[in-house]
């Protein structure tokens, strides 16, 4: 030993090392991948509950014009033809509405059929036509 140089050697990074921070990192990016997938579903549910909150309350206005006119009153908005078919609608959204068809038997308040109900899609729409797809013939 008198003699003799020690020589100091790192300790070497062996295979379950590498394995370790293969695990870790794969760990970290899983975790990054489920908070993204948390945030993505917390929207679809927040805009879900509101497009069915949005539906309810115009179904329920449309139930309460339903009811004035079951009454014999005609509400404001609704156009009454001469064979008593009621017609109106209810905003549901900027981009949908709740149209309501009611024809009557003999007059208002008497028994009445509900010949439309239905929740319309109003917005303008516009084809995209940036892709361009082959019509058979040659150019």
């Amino acid at each position: 030993m008198n003699g003799e140089k020690r020589r100091f050697s790192p300790p070497a990074v062996g295979g379950s090392s590498l394995l370790v921070i293969f695990a870790v990192l794969c760990l970290t990016v899983f975790a990054m991948l489920s908070m993204s997938t948390v945030q993505a579903e917390d929207r679809l549910r927040n805009s879900s509950a509101k497009a069915v909150s949005q539906y309810y309350a115009a179904d329920a206005e449309a139930e309460r014009i339903l009811s004035e006119l079951r009454l014999g009153s005609i509400p404001d908005g609704v156009e009454l033809s001469e064979d008593f078919k009621a017609k109106y609608s209810c905003e549901i959204s900027d981009t949908q509405t709740l149209f309501v068809e009611v024809s009557f038997d003999g007059g208002l308040g008497d028994s009445y059929k509900i010949t439309r109900w239905q929740a319309v899609y109003t917005a303008d729409w516009t084809p995209d036509d940036s892709l361009g797809v082959w019509t058979g013939e040659e150019s």
